[in-house]
């Protein structure tokens, strides 16, 4: 853990709340986009539809912005398995789960502790 915490440091150094409010911010839009693409798909009018579909894709676009500013501060081998790893399980938990009260099963769970193991092991490179 010490060797990931010294790599996490070597990467962040002064550019710590950038690189964590990159980070949230792209982990909020991904949410905000996927959750309207959910709530789009289950539109009753055609209106609706659009509607959402534009929230969603606005949103996705400034995860790309986010995930394109953050790659100024961290290398694509560790900002990309971050931003997409914090979105599986921010999609899972907050999306499906909170807002559309989803279940979730045992194995799901599990499966998401693996990620959380992956980010750690692919950021502590």
């Amino acid at each position: 853990m010490t060797r990931w915490r010294q790599n996490v440091q070597a990467h962040l150094g002064s550019g710590a709340i950038p690189i964590l409010a990159l980070t949230g911010g792209n982990l909020f839009f991904n949410i905000v986009a996927n959750a309207s693409f959910k709530i789009s798909a289950d539109s009753r009018t055609w209106r609706e539809f659009l509607l959402w579909q534009v929230v969603g894709n606005l949103a996705g676009l400034v995860t790309v912005l986010t995930l394109t500013s953050l790659l100024r501060y961290l290398p694509l081998r560790v900002a990309f398995p971050l931003t997409t790893g914090l979105t599986v399980i921010g999609v899972q938990v907050v999306a499906a789960r909170w807002l559309f009260h989803e279940p979730i099963t045992p194995a799901q769970w599990m499966g998401t502790l693996f990620i959380v193991a992956g980010i750690l092991l692919i950021g502590g490179r």
